[in-house]
């Protein structure tokens, strides 16, 4: 009996070691992570791209969204109002009176909702044009009116905010234009022969008038009334220095139609993380060898990348804590495991490239010996595959709505 007493006792302080020793394996992962996001199928507060994240957390299967709020952008998404023309103010520096002239119709979403533009051409003028400043006694060698009307390809107005400038005479574009923002902004022109390109300060190439595009939408947000009223700023000095006349695209309407668009943005901007940590360590240099099997490439950017058969990046592997890989510290120091990411907006076909990205986390999971986990160190399950590849079909279904097709170059733009 004292033998068996003594043989349990033993067992039971075993258990007792491993159960203290898995604790503490958790919260040193945990802290390995430097974060822990909320899980974003169990509540509303998720931290997104958006949000300034790397990556999202990873999401478990506890609960999930009620349909309306996974899926808020419905057929009603494709009606707009039209509203009334409204009257513009055209300013003469030479004569003090005003003259009101016509606006171009404009088309405005409701509030919830985002117009997918059958094509930029058609939807150029749905927001009026708040002024132009014409000098008198000359004319422009363009309507800047017409030219708020031409098919631009380079542009999308619901997130391109428009400056149309019309010169007096044929101008050499001996510089870009120096318009400061945190965003980005193209310069299109309309050469002698009408055709439009995008400008550049070539010698011997006349333009007869410009489209500058500024992109209001990006992963930092939208920009701001004042912001784009400081851009509009900057495109008035530019007009003038090349002697033309400016029409600006009005800026409340312009946010009207945006920021529903914006509002989507935030919402399905989501990256998938899935966590493969080992309960020692891995050697860098078997870790870069299992992964390159895969199909996985260093980037200069100190991430492998897998790319699909157009070169374009689908997946990123990453350290757990950010840090970046290099040839040097994976020949000479050891991991703890690994971070695979999965961008939603940037992935084509989110639901074909999961099974595949799933399919290379488990491979590299058994060849590395590696757990896969969550943020809050979860195992994953089968139902959590079901419920993130449906949280990823139904994010892209949201996009694909509005005519932005997940990786395609309108999703490279939006989200960068």
């Amino acid at each position: 009996m004292i033998v068996l007493v003594i043989g349990a006792a033993i067992i039971l302080l075993v258990l007792a070691y491993n159960i203290y020793q898995e604790s503490q394996y958790r919260k040193q992962l945990r802290e390995q992570f430097g974060h822990a996001n909320k899980d974003a199928l169990l509540d509303s507060q998720v931290n997104s791209v958006r949000d300034g994240a790397e990556a999202q957390s990873v999401m478990n299967t506890k609960t999930v969204p009620p349909a309306e709020e996974v899926n808020k952008t419905d057929d009603s998404s494709a009606e707009q109002s039209e509203t009334s023309a409204t009257d513009e103010k055209v300013i003469d520096d030479t004569i003090s009176e005003e003259e009101n002239v016509s606006a171009a119709q404009a088309a405005s979403s409701a509030p919830d909702n985002v117009a997918a533009p059958e094509n930029s051409a058609a939807h150029i003028d749905m927001a009026p044009l708040s002024r132009t400043v014409p000098v008198k006694g000359r004319k422009a060698l363009l309507d800047v009116r017409d030219m708020s009307k031409q098919p631009l390809p380079w542009f999308d107005v619901r997130f391109d905010y428009l400056a149309y400038i019309a010169l007096y005479q044929p101008k050499e574009l001996h510089a870009m234009p120096r318009l400061s923002s945190r965003s980005r902004f193209r310069l299109v022109g309309c050469t002698m022969d009408d055709r439009y390109q995008i400008a550049e300060p070539i010698p011997s190439v006349y333009y007869q008038g410009f489209v500058v595009g500024l992109q209001a939408i990006s992963r930092s947000g939208l920009l701001t009334h004042e912001e784009l009223a400081h851009f509009g700023e900057q495109a008035n000095r530019f007009a003038e220095q090349m002697d033309g006349q400016l029409l600006l695209t009005d800026i409340n309407t312009f946010l009207d139609v945006a920021r529903p668009l914006d509002d989507l943005c935030a919402r399905v901007d989501q990256t998938i993380a899935i966590h493969l940590v080992s309960r020692t360590n891995v050697s860098g240099t078997e870790l870069r060898s299992a992964v390159e099997k895969q199909g996985f490439e260093l980037g200069h950017d100190g991430a492998f990348f897998y790319a699909d058969t157009n070169g374009e990046p689908l997946f990123n592997i990453v350290t757990l804590d950010n840090t970046p890989f290099t040839s040097t510290l994976l020949a000479n120091q050891n991991y703890r495991g690994f971070s695979m990411l999965f961008d939603i907006v940037h992935i084509p076909n989110g639901e074909k490239c999961f099974d595949q990205f799933m399919d290379m986390a488990v491979k590299l999971s058994s060849q590395l010996g590696l757990d896969l986990v969550n943020d809050k160190v979860e195992e994953l399950s089968t139902e959590w595959l079901r419920e993130v590849r449906r949280y990823v079909v139904d994010r892209q279904k949201e996009m694909k709505q509005v005519d932005l097709e997940p990786g395609s170059e309108l999703a490279k733009r939006l989200f960068s």
